[in-house]
């Protein structure tokens, strides 16, 4: 008996050595690795947990900054701005070190939505060509699980990888066809691009939104509903529609790490209450900048593809086309924009496989915005804009975005509307101006003829004499074809305001 009670003894002591020892060390959440990219030219976060009041130090590239974690353990400071550059070794040290090696200085996106961003290479057009030429070393990688949770989260299960053919197949497309565009833009100058990507195909964006946000809201006490009742049923959790739910356990973990930007595909699941979503995503925007703490960082996402596999019901009544609306209303806020891919959607896949042009056209806004890509400025109509609510300098944008709708006049019974972004305002297939629909004061829209004049589009119908409103590409999955000689699609849009069908859905 003495013997046993010995060994038992000996047993508790070295557990209880062993978790002290595991309790000391210093340590950090996993979204810093190995391969890591840091944010350049801004002050970078770092933190972790280690003992109550020990002291952490931090160095990279020639810079040394500490810290005293608090009684709960948590340490965080800040490293200086550094230019792009690398590889680099990191040290983070305690009463224990860990070094992170080949650590670049760079710029970091965090890519999210659903399935459309959640799709990955190896399901993309040209999968097998693609993955075999992925070897680029400073493109680095990182994926949050999918995992919901009530309660936030501070840490998720992943690590950094350089991106070759081995790293990509299973990585969202759209990110990393937006990085590679991004990387091989900055060939002369080389910058490597961090893509952190945390999305879940289905997914509402209201679980993409703390839930303390959304309660303050009247608007939004359906769906904070929703969440009260599912919480009850399903105390652990565990869903991908329930406000807050994903940002607990796929953003928050992530805060406050140093990021350029942020790119988002996603709005399918509630086309259905797209009335809502003309608050609620900009919402989300705006959250998620307030968690970050960076201010308005830039946050490109993409409208709606094409998508109706069972045709549209009546012309002019579309729940897709709203929450396209919606996704334009959010141009709104500074610091966005949008890819328009009315025109490389499927009609019976909501899942299109042209991945390569989505992450093309995301990326033609931040060269456009945020690297100053030298482009030629035509002296034509819609070439410079200038919104003062998104920049405070002028935005040229003559091939980075397609024709968005500016103004509308009646005249001789015909519709004469003009357009921004419109150089060499053309079809994308030499034929006949195709999408437009027209009304009266009766509400009753048909198909409109439609002809290109300059940049502007005269639009009429001998069923119409008297027209009131004009609507393009304003169906679930429309034939449109307007573009300008960027080959970037007009926008989606309409000219009235009539009550939509989706204005009472909450």
């Amino acid at each position: 008996m003495k013997k046993i009670f010995s060994l038992t003894m000996l047993s508790l002591v070295a557990l209880l050595f062993c978790t002290t020892v595991v309790h000391a060390e210093v340590r950090l959440p996993a979204v810093f690795s190995d391969n890591m990219v840091l944010q350049r030219d801004m002050p970078i976060p770092i933190w972790g947990w280690a003992d109550p009041g020990e002291k952490v130090t931090v160095s990279i590239n020639g810079q040394t900054q500490k810290a005293v974690a608090a009684e709960n353990g948590k340490w965080s400071l800040k490293l200086d701005a550094m230019p792009a550059g690398g590889p680099y070794e990191m040290t983070v040290s305690g009463k224990n070190t860990i070094k992170f090696e080949n650590v670049m200085l760079g710029d970091v996106w965090v890519c999210s939505g659903q399935s459309n961003m959640q799709m990955s290479v190896q399901s993309s057009y040209n999968s097998a060509e693609e993955i075999k030429n992925a070897d680029y070393p400073n493109i680095r990688l990182i994926t949050v699980p999918m995992k919901s949770t009530a309660v936030p989260q501070d840490n998720f299960d992943g690590k950094w990888v350089a991106c070759s053919p081995e790293t990509i197949p299973n990585f969202s497309a759209v990110a990393y066809f937006f990085g590679r565009t991004l990387h091989n833009e900055h060939q002369n100058k080389p910058v490597a691009i961090g893509l952190i990507h945390t999305s879940w195909g289905g997914s509402s964006c209201e679980t993409w939104i703390s839930e303390g946000v959304v309660a303050q809201y009247k608007d939004y006490e359906q769906i904070m509903q929703r969440r009260a009742a599912h919480l009850e049923k399903n105390p652990q959790g565990g869903d991908n529609q329930q406000a807050g739910y994903l940002f607990n356990a796929m953003i928050n973990p992530l805060l406050p790490y140093g990021i350029k930007g942020a790119i988002w595909y996603q709005g399918e699941t509630n086309a259905g209450r797209a009335y809502q979503y003309r608050t609620l995503f900009p919402l989300m925007i705006q959250t998620w900048r307030e968690a970050w703490g960076q201010g308005d960082f830039p946050f490109y996402f993409v409208q709606l593809a094409n998508y109706d596999p069972n045709g549209d019901k009546v012309l002019g009544e579309s729940a897709w086309a709203e929450l396209r609306e919606a996704q334009t209303m959010t141009l709104g806020l500074r610091n966005t924009g949008m890819a328009v891919t009315i025109d490389i959607g499927d009609s019976k896949d909501i899942h299109p496989k042209n991945k390569q042009e989505v992450g093309r056209r995301l990326a033609l806004w931040s060269l456009a915005r945020d690297y100053e890509q030298s482009i030629t400025i035509r002296k034509a109509l819609g070439d410079v804009l200038y919104l003062e609510n998104v920049s405070a300098r002028p935005i040229h944008f003559s091939h980075y975005t397609g024709p968005m709708f500016r103004s509308m006049t009646i005249r001789d019974g015909k519709a004469i509307l003009s357009f921004c972004f419109a150089y060499g305002l053309k079809t994308n297939d030499s034929g006949p101006v195709t999408g437009f629909i027209i009304a009266g004061a009766d509400r009753k829209f048909v198909k409109a003829n439609a002809v290109i004049e300059g940049s502007t589009v005269i639009v009429s119908s001998p069923e119409v004499p008297n027209p009131v409103a004009v609507r393009y590409a304003w169906a679930n999955d429309p034939t449109c074809n307007l573009c300008n000689d960027a080959n970037l699609p007009a926008c989606p849009f309409r000219t009235d305001m009539w009550p939509g069908v989706t204005i009472n859905n909450k």
